[in-house]
């Protein structure tokens, strides 16, 4: 009796790097978002276990690059400080951010109200603040949520 394989092929899953669409709403929100991204890039520059990026997408989910998210601003602890051309949380030992930056405007404000806001707690990012540079859609323009036992708290 004589067996037999079939081979077939595996096509590699897509984590794509980009979506074509613009980093920000205007040019007061990209200015926040660079501003935001140096300041801590400076600020954390001596910890070689501490990422600062952007606009970068996170994906979350081996096998499933629709579990994806990104943030205007975020830090992870814990990993190497390395250039990346996306974050997959399972090529990091499963960390997470620890804490994220959204630069409001009006086309993204519900979204980051809402379902950023409950992927952020489903990853475990413990802080998560919004900005609303030009004060027309938050009061007070800055606010910090604290995540505690997977829901979030205002930061007093």
């Amino acid at each position: 009796m004589t067996a037999s394989v079939e081979y077939i092929p595996v096509t590699p899953i897509k984590y794509p790097d980009e979506d074509g669409k613009p980093m920000a709403e205007g040019d007061l929100q990209r200015k926040c978002l660079v501003y935001a991204i140096t300041v801590l890039e400076i600020y954390f520059q001596n910890h070689p276990d501490v990422y600062v990026a952007g606009n970068l997408f996170i994906y979350y989910e081996k096998g499933n690059p629709e579990s994806v998210v990104a943030p205007d601003v975020f830090v992870v602890f814990g990993v190497e400080n390395r250039d990346r051309r996306s974050y997959k949380t399972w090529e990091e030992n499963n960390q997470t951010p620890d804490f994220v930056l959204e630069i409001t405007s009006k086309s993204t404000r519900s979204k980051d109200q809402g379902a950023k806001k409950g992927i952020y707690a489903f990853l475990g990012v413990r802080e998560y603040f919004q900005y609303d540079p030009t004060g027309d859609y938050l009061n007070p323009q800055l606010q910090g949520l604290h995540l505690v036992e997977g829901n979030y708290f205002p930061v007093v």
